[in-house]
């Protein structure tokens, strides 16, 4: 079976559905796990494609000027040959932010304030000739859950989806690579063990019950959504789609 590479920057945020969706669309999966010692390999021969995960961490230095997680400068060095070997990428929440941020995006604190629950994103007119983008509804529903947003897209990027507060919900880079600020990867049971003991649910006020009744309650939502979404990634890393469909990049890229 075809490959794809699986960073786990955080226990508490592993594959879970997603990691069923892409099975179901026909790739093994090969996950390391850097915040356990894994170490990362220096380029992506063969895999097909580069899945990153979310985790706590941010994706901008420390205070101290140290990187977020000590495997990061790594971690966005893959990225970035991901990008120029058009290798089909997929970026979660924090992995959506380290791609933007290893092609000169800009990512930071939030200054709207941290974005938790159930939420819908709106489509812009690019991702109808998006592919993989251009099949999701106008409106679709999805789970938040992160105090840092991408303020800044790399150059040349395409945003996909926007909100009110968090303009950059999703980008491409390149032809074949996807960034996403929220999640899609979440069961009830992630969502309840981030709850327990939150101190962003605290720094909020929020009810950690309510918030994991009410993610619970568009499970099936954002599966409808992001089930066929995962699925075509996969094929795409599975070179099914046809490449008529997919839009070549009209700017350089970062390290061309």
């Amino acid at each position: 079976m075809a490959t794809a590479l699986v960073i786990e920057n955080d226990p508490t945020d592993d594959l879970r559905r997603l990691g069923e969706w892409l099975t179901e669309g026909g790739l093994d999966l090969w996950v390391l796990r850097p915040h356990a010692g894994d170490e990362l390999p220096a380029d992506l021969d063969g895999y097909v494609a580069l899945v990153v995960l979310g985790g706590e961490q941010q994706a901008y230095p420390q205070a101290d000027g140290s990187p977020g997680a000590p495997w990061f400068p790594a971690l966005e060095g893959l990225l970035r040959k991901a990008v120029r070997q058009r290798i089909p990428t997929l970026g979660v929440c924090l992995g959506g932010q380290l791609l933007a941020a290893a092609h000169a995006g800009q990512v930071e604190r939030s200054p709207s304030g941290p974005e938790v629950g159930p939420a819908v994103v709106g489509k812009r007119d690019a991702a109808d000739n998006d592919p993989l983008f251009r099949f999701v509804p106008l409106m679709p529903d999805v789970l938040q859950w992160h105090s840092d947003e991408i303020t800044e897209l790399p150059h040349g990027a395409t945003l996909l989806a926007a909100s009110t507060r968090y303009p950059n919900q999703a980008f491409r880079l390149g032809d074949r690579a996807w960034g996403l600020q929220f999640h899609i990867e979440c069961d009830t049971a992630m969502i309840a063990d981030w709850a327990r003991d939150s101190e962003l649910l605290a720094e909020l006020g929020y009810d950690p019950e309510l918030v994991v009744a009410a993610c619970d309650r568009v499970m099936a939502d954002v599966e409808e959504v992001w089930q066929p979404f995962a699925v075509r990634f996969a094929a795409l890393a599975l070179g099914e789609l046809d490449d008529a469909t997919i839009p070549r990049p009209s700017l350089p890229l970062l390290g061309h």
